[in-house]
């Protein structure tokens, strides 16, 4: 066994792993998928025994040492055997070989992260890098743990997209903005000089799934953050994610120049401001030579940027980038950007601001897109700005966090909510354009792709609240790596490492899941309705029309009159149908032939119009949100029977959270019921029974939940 001082500095976690693996106590959730309980199958643990005698390393790199000992760890909790690392593989057989080997696949190009796995005397896992042997470990553990057969291992696998991130909202003060799950995991007020052992677990759950940046902080940022104490805080995490591949990067505070620089201007054309983030970003790179960039929020909700000083998104963003030209960075910055205009349409306001700067961005400049043209709904159409700037990579920006889907109490899958936009076709070059290829590169060749996750953790024993929202970290990371993954199979997979490998409650579990978004929209938004606005993105308000701009109250979308409800997006109205290419326009086009799902969001539809579904549209809505909060009893039910197989303490806390999640899908059902009702005029369809409170009921519920 090899003896190194590595292995020392990380006995410490290592003996918490093994702790953690041979627990007799309820699971509490902080393991996630990475759990390495023994296999109950007695035959198959001895047949997977076989070819784990031992684990040999071409090198002890730390990266290469952490899959190792990541490796030797997950067998001793699988198998229940000890299993050495060994420095001289030999000619012996029987185990495993991490080998990272530059140049090893002439042939293949697997880059810096991907790996080659086989099985022949041994298994060998080959990289050109440490960190691709690293996820190649992790892929075998998978398996493992999957029930899989060792004679079946994936030959290989490379990442579709090259920067896979994590976003954090998290502020200094401890806050997470839009977290659901405590408080942040950074313990800024202890950094550098403590660093928290968690910190090596949260590394590990993302490399376990590929995900290799992550930045630490929230988007509408704080200057504080580029001071060097925090550049020294943040020094601290990176030194603990290099070793499991992953990069820091900062969300920066676009006029930090002035107000911790002493500059009188942060106009990103004055030669002043571009020297002090020229010598600022040195003096990141001095203290985290593997920085990983900038991450900016701009002219967006109040955020400050260049648009300040007469300049454009482009301006700003290539300033940057010019302070990154003599280091491996890069600038991500997001179009999230709309003007308070009562006239206009926000679906149209990323596409009008970026499309005419297409071109004109710094070779280091990603523009970070979200996934809908509006924010993170529980569905919306992909924006327009996919396939629509040809010349300038792209990132989708998919939001893990349950901001728009119910919080920290409401199941909801959110795989099918990201394969619904990756899979969209934007008909840019043809059909089969889809929004996959290009975040990926494949349609407009870009060499620079990205893709980001606005994150679900906090500071929650189980990291994500509700312990159900940890598929959607994982699903994230799976795609993220591969988005030609199916929602099922991701479902599937990480039932099977989390919460039981019995097949029968495999399959309930899997299929609830994967029913959960459809559920959730059904009692929340159905048929394309937008959002009702709320302060706090929860409490149903559809009656809001009071705020400091017009497109921050629930009529602006909605649109309910006497006649209908729903947003004309068609030429007839605010014409943002035009973004698209005639082939997505003709989807939606026409409301006789517009699918339900969309419906609202691209027309304003009469009451009494009947639709595809034989109904009427206002028949159709009550169905939906009927039928949704009552599929929620169906959620409760389909639960109850995995209990057997479920542990205890898991079982009991989503049982406590599905409880809750009825009880607020039949508050979502009956105020939007209550409130379209006083447009529509219309009974309540047989059979459904009218709600037993009246609208002043729900209103003063939802004031009351703002108190909160």
């Amino acid at each position: 066994m090899i003896r190194s001082r590595r292995i020392n500095r990380n006995i410490g976690w290592l003996v918490v792993l093994l702790l953690l693996v041979n627990k007799t106590h309820a699971d509490d959730g902080y393991r996630l998928w990475l759990k390495y309980d023994l296999i109950k199958d007695v035959a198959k643990r001895e047949e997977y025994a076989r070819s784990f005698q031992f684990i040999a390393v071409s090198n002890q790199s730390p990266i290469l040492m952490n899959a190792a000992q990541e490796l030797q760890v997950g067998l001793q909790g699988l198998l229940g055997k000890s299993v050495p690392i060994i420095t001289d593989l030999g000619k012996k057989t029987g185990g495993v070989y991490l080998n990272e080997h530059q140049g090893f696949s002439n042939h293949i190009k697997y880059g810096d992260e991907g790996y080659m796995m086989s099985k022949s005397g041994n298994i060998f896992i080959l990289a050109n890098k440490g960190v691709g042997v690293l996820y190649g470990t992790f892929a075998l553990l998978r398996h493992i743990q999957t029930g899989q057969l060792l004679t079946k291992l994936p030959y290989n696998s490379i990442p579709k997209i090259r920067y896979r991130l994590l976003n954090h909202w998290d502020n200094t003060n401890g806050t997470i903005e839009r977290g659901y799950a405590g408080g942040t995991l950074w313990k800024w007020y202890e950094l550098p000089a403590t660093v928290d052992p968690r910190y090596h677990d949260y590394a590990r759950a993302n490399a376990s799934i590929g995900i290799n940046g992550t930045v630490v902080n929230n988007v509408n940022a704080s200057a504080r953050f580029l001071t060097d104490e925090y550049i020294q805080k943040v020094a601290a995490l990176a030194n603990v994610f290099r070793d499991y591949g992953i990069r820091v990067y900062l969300s920066v505070y676009f006029p930090a120049p002035k107000t911790i620089g002493g500059l009188k201007t942060a106009d990103p054309l004055d030669p002043d401001v571009r020297k002090w983030w020229t010598d600022k970003t040195k003096e990141i790179y001095k203290a985290i030579p593997d920085f990983g960039g900038f991450l900016v929020k701009a002219n967006s909700e109040g955020e400050p940027g260049p648009q300040d000083y007469g300049r454009t998104h482009a301006d700003g963003a290539n300033m940057l980038a010019e302070a990154l030209a003599p280091y491996d960075g890069i600038v991500m910055w997001r179009a999230f950007v709309y003007k308070a205009d009562p006239k206009a349409d926000r679906f149209k306001a990323a596409h009008e601001e970026f499309t005419p700067l297409d071109g004109k961005f710094d070779k280091k400049v990603i523009v970070q897109v979200k996934n809908g043209p509006i924010d993170f709904q529980p569905r919306e159409p992909f924006s327009p700005l996919f396939g629509n700037m040809p010349k300038t990579p792209l990132s989708m920006e998919f939001q893990i966090t349950q901001e728009y889907t119910g919080f920290a109490t409401h199941w909801v899958y959110e795989a099918p909510i990201f394969k619904e936009c990756l899979e969209s076709d934007t008909y840019i070059n043809g059909k089969g354009s889809t929004v996959a290829s290009v975040i990926d590169g494949s349609l407009h060749k870009y060499t620079m792709t990205a893709i980001a996750g606005v994150a679900n953790t906090g500071s929650d024993r189980n990291w994500t609240g509700n312990p159900m929202a940890q598929a959607n970290w994982y699903a994230y990371g799976r795609l993220a790596w591969d988005h030609t993954l199916s929602s099922e199979a991701i479902a599937n997979e990480w039932v099977k490492m989390t919460l039981t490998s019995e097949p029968k409650a495999v399959k309930t579990i899997t299929d609830l899941m994967l029913k959960s978004r459809e559920i959730y929209v059904d009692y929340n938004t159905p048929i394309g309705l937008s959002r009702p606005w709320s302060g706090v993105h929860f409490a149903p308000e559809p009656w809001q029309e009071k705020s400091a701009r017009p497109d921050w109250t629930a009529i602006y979308y909605h649109r309910a009159d006497s006649i209908g409800l729903g947003f004309d997006r068609t030429a007839t109205g605010s014409d943002a149908l035009a973004q698209y290419r005639p082939e997505v326009q003709k989807q939606w086009n026409n409301p006789e032939t517009c699918p339900l799902p969309y419906l609202l969001w691209f027309h304003h539809v009469p009451w009494t119009k009947k639709l595809s579904s034989g109904r009427t549209l206002w028949n159709e809505l009550c169905t939906r949100f009927y039928t949704g909060a009552d599929s929620v009893k169906w959620m409760q039910q389909q639960w109850a029977q995995v209990k057997p197989a479920i542990d205890p303490e898991i079982f009991a806390d989503v049982t406590g959270r599905l409880a809750t999640q009825h009880t607020e899908a039949i508050w979502w059902r009956d105020s939007w019921i209550l409130y379209l009702q006083t447009y529509s005029k219309q009974p309540i369809p047989a059979p459904f029974q009218k709600p037993d409170r009246t609208l002043d009921d729900v209103k003063r519920l939802s004031e009351i939940y703002k108190l909160r």
